[in-house]
């Protein structure tokens, strides 16, 4: 599977990850990738419903836990990366305050309009269709609400961020495919990655 939009290969197991090589990069994944400054950004209010696209083993949703959002939602197309990020919240599982499911950036399975923010983190480079997912990002998202989308970059990358960044242009049309679709659109460098928050 390759992203249409922006090329980029998607063959390994952090792309898709299935079986036992996918559940150690989702290990990895969660150790290695931190997302405190994406948080920050994200700022939940109280109160808020939130979607995480592409969740992998779960370390925003970890992070989202500790916020005083009602409602934390995930999609993801592995069914391991489910398994493996639902482990640490079983009883918020059961009230209902976490709902992690199968699903991806275009085909979330979400009514219309019910999130307060939504976050994909280090994932837009692989999805299919770049156009399909931002547009149905936008239908999710309520009137107000904000998305925010980042990938591998920023001001002080690791060898292992700068070998994973996006290209200028690539960013660029990132940024353009927002900006059809939602407003104040704005760019974030943060030290491990390049970002864009927008309003719809």
């Amino acid at each position: 599977m390759t992203s249409r939009s922006l090329g980029e290969p998607s063959r390994s197991p952090f792309a898709l990850p299935r079986g036992a090589r996918g559940r150690m990069a989702g290990r990895f994944m969660l150790w290695a990738n931190r997302q405190e400054e994406v948080l920050d950004l994200l700022d939940v209010p109280a109160g808020a419903e939130v979607l995480e696209v592409g969740y992998g083993p779960g370390g925003l949703i970890r992070l989202l836990t500790r916020t005083r959002a009602r409602r934390i939602c995930g999609v993801d197309p592995s069914a391991e990366m489910r398994d493996l990020a639902s482990r640490p919240h079983s009883d918020a599982i059961d009230a209902g305050r976490i709902d992690l499911r199968l699903g991806t950036a275009a085909d979330t399975g979400f009514p219309d309009a019910v999130f307060d923010r939504v976050v994909a983190v280090n994932n837009v480079a692989i999805w299919p269709d770049l156009d399909a997912g931002i547009a149905e990002l936008h239908r999710v998202t309520r009137p107000g609400g904000r998305l925010l989308i980042a990938c591998h970059g920023g001001t002080k990358p690791s060898f292992l961020t700068r070998s994973n960044a996006l290209s200028e242009d690539k960013i660029d049309r990132i940024e353009r495919a927002l900006r059809g679709v939602f407003s104040e659109v704005s760019r974030h460098d943060l030290t491990s990655l390049t970002g864009f928050t927008a309003v719809r």
